[in-house]
């Protein structure tokens, strides 16, 4: 295959030092010309140019010049057409987020790894959560939940003690953020085909926020998430360290731990 890169890379010292490296060795194509995206910086830069660039349908190769980088591979700045040529594809859907604000606007984003919905003042956030129009949970008082995807259950999911979902399990992990009320309720794991609705139940008193990956929206009425199948972002990772390889390992940290 003829190989042509585009580069995307962050702002940080890591990222740029890379990215003129890399491009010394390979050709920068514009985006509308490659036929791969390399991506250089950590998970957050990576969401923003997956969904900067989805448009375009093309595979994504990122190389980790941040700090944890569990989407990327490791940097590498020699033998890129052979790792690229080796590398395993890996295909995931994100959420689609409907949110309507306290004036009835509303507001749409897609999420990679999660939806999360946090209390925005001093007062515990008040929820009623559905899914297929069944009452799960008739009012949840704590800080928040949060939806994942199986690609970021080990990110914000996991520090919140959720679930860690394999990508092929076709599941969504719904967690609460620290609830109050009821105390033991840990959250569920549910289909990705469902619909969910959150509901705020308090909207004056007790004001939240819900946060779509990095998009935010205040002053929140309430929320509808599913999964958008039409969208899907192809990730390519080396052999060796493949990101169905790093849930496995995540899940077996957890089990025992």
């Amino acid at each position: 295959m003829n190989y042509k890169f585009h580069f995307s890379y962050d702002k940080s010292k890591e990222a740029s030092t890379a990215a003129k490296i890399l491009t010394k060795k390979y050709k920068n194509y514009a985006p509308h010309r490659c036929n791969i995206f390399i991506v250089l910086g950590g998970d957050g830069y990576m969401l923003k140019t997956l969904k900067k660039f989805q448009k375009y349908k093309k595979p994504f190769y990122g190389m980790n010049t941040g700090s944890f980088g569990f989407l990327m591979n490791k940097y590498k700045n020699s033998n890129l057409y052979k790792n690229i040529s080796h590398a395993k594809k890996i295909v995931i859907t994100p959420l689609k987020m409907v949110a309507t604000n306290s004036k009835n606007k509303k507001k749409f984003a897609n999420a990679i790894n999660d939806v999360s919905l946090f209390r925005q003042s001093r007062e515990t956030s008040s929820l009623e959560v559905k899914i297929r129009n069944k009452k799960i949970i008739k009012k949840l008082v704590g800080d928040g939940i949060l939806v994942a995807t199986p690609a970021g259950s080990t990110a914000y999911n996991l520090s919140v003690h959720g679930p860690i979902l394999s990508l092929d399990s076709g599941k969504l992990a719904i967690t609460p953020i620290s609830p109050f009320r009821p105390r033991r309720w840990r959250g569920t794991i549910v289909s990705n085909n469902v619909k969910i609705s959150i509901k705020n139940l308090s909207k004056k008193k007790r004001p939240i926020s819900v946060v779509a990956d990095n998009y935010e929206v205040r002053n929140i009425k309430k929320i509808i998430i599913s999964t958008d199948k039409r969208v899907k972002y192809n990730l390519l990772y080396d052999k060796n360290n493949s990101l169905v390889k790093k849930i496995k390992i995540e899940q077996l940290k957890k089990q025992f731990s």
